[in-house]
């Protein structure tokens, strides 16, 4: 299938019917996450199982958010169900001192296979592959996660973190896709995904 634009409509808040106003703002194919507004998160209304998804993000000093995948809302809050890819200013967040939860990890799981300390104030680009139950991060054309989510070292990683306590998370076949708002102002344009066969 060809690679189609996601725009403001193809967004709604977590949890919500409707695109939560005052939370975040759209101006063209930029959605903004509002640093003064409510902590709604934005989760795309289709789900999916296998695709490339592709996007620009940019955050503020000390800024933070997330891209999960495969999330599903009954689960409760997105990072019960769905991995996350990091997204950070590693520099001024103090979560940037730990690999596992720096910049372009899996979040608290999976560290970077590199630095990406220098990261606030302009554009990067990602890209999130998932295809079966393989996960590839990539920032700026290079990549920076590759793993297994079925895979023995994976469940493992997952039985010593927080997450087991979520039995379907990082599990799904299929799910949604969830920009995270962390309080921070945050800033995604450009976002394209690719559904692929399984």
């Amino acid at each position: 299938m060809a690679e189609r634009a996601l725009g403001a409509a193809d967004w709604r808040g977590y949890a919500r019917a409707q695109f939560p106003q005052g939370s975040w703002s759209v101006d063209g194919d930029v959605l903004h996450a509002d640093a003064q507004g409510e902590r709604v998160d934005l989760i795309s209304r289709e789900c999916f199982a296998n695709f490339t998804l592709s996007f620009d993000w940019r955050l503020p000093r000390g800024g933070s958010s997330a891209v999960l995948t495969r999330v599903q809302e009954a689960a409760g809050p997105a990072a019960h169900s769905g991995p996350a890819m990091q997204l950070l200013d590693d520099e001024h967040h103090p979560d940037g001192a730990d690999a596992l939860t720096s910049c372009g990890a899996l979040h608290a799981l999976m560290a970077p296979w590199h630095d990406l300390r220098s990261s606030a104030n302009s554009y990067h680009s990602a890209r999130i592959v998932m295809q079966g139950s393989a996960l590839e991060y990539w920032i700026d054309d290079t990549q920076v996660i590759g793993c297994d989510l079925a895979s023995e070292e994976l469940r493992a990683r997952i039985a010593r973190s927080r997450f087991r306590e979520f039995p379907q998370f990082a599990r799904l076949a299929a799910g949604h896709i969830v920009l995270q708002h962390r309080g921070t102002e945050a800033w995604f344009r450009r976002i394209r995904i690719e559904v692929t066969a399984a």
